[in-house]
């Protein structure tokens, strides 16, 4: 009985074993809510050609619904593998102004059916629409063939604009 005893005593008095530390509390970890990225002034190249293709694909196609002679809307955002995709086709009155886009939504392709300008080319509506929601327009003309295409921005504090060719050749800002 006295060896228990006196092994207590040792191991008591032993400095080479430390005493048990509480462990340490969990890092604190703060989670902010994402937000979700603007979209750029000027769409990237695979955007603008996506516009070019795919909405020269619809200039021509009679429009279903109320409005015989109606605008087409297509509204242009990422797949889930980071594609430019279609993620709303609409059509609006003629003379309507466009409302503002859902949120994702990454440019507007709006299809003429003929020209309200003097010279051929994007409305006051469509300065109008990008002034308002900085989203990048691209206006088509379906008046012709091939159908001429036009990109609309917010560039440096000023709606710009510039001529998109067949296959996404672009031309110089104009004002």
């Amino acid at each position: 009985m006295m060896i228990p005893a006196l092994l207590l005593t040792i191991l008591a008095a032993d400095p080479a074993i430390p005493p048990a530390v509480p462990p340490a509390p969990p890092p604190v970890v703060v989670t902010l809510p994402a937000v979700a990225a603007a979209p750029a002034a000027i769409p990237d190249e695979d955007i603008r050609l996506f516009a070019a293709i795919a909405g020269r694909k619809v200039a021509g196609r009679p429009v279903g619904g109320p409005y015989p002679t109606a605008d087409k809307i297509l509204l242009l955002v990422r797949d889930s593998r980071g594609n430019p995709d279609i993620g709303a086709s609409l059509a609006i009155p003629v003379r309507q102004s466009l409302p503002a886009p859902p949120g994702g939504t990454l440019a507007v392709v709006r299809l003429h059916q003929r020209t309200e300008t003097v010279v051929p080319g994007p409305t006051a509506d469509d300065f109008a629409f990008v002034a308002a929601n900085r989203l990048p327009l691209f206006v088509i003309g379906e008046w012709a063939r091939p159908a001429p295409m036009w990109e609309i921005v917010w560039l440096d504090g000023a709606v710009r604009h510039r001529t998109v060719g067949e296959v996404g050749e672009i031309g110089p800002w104009r004002d």
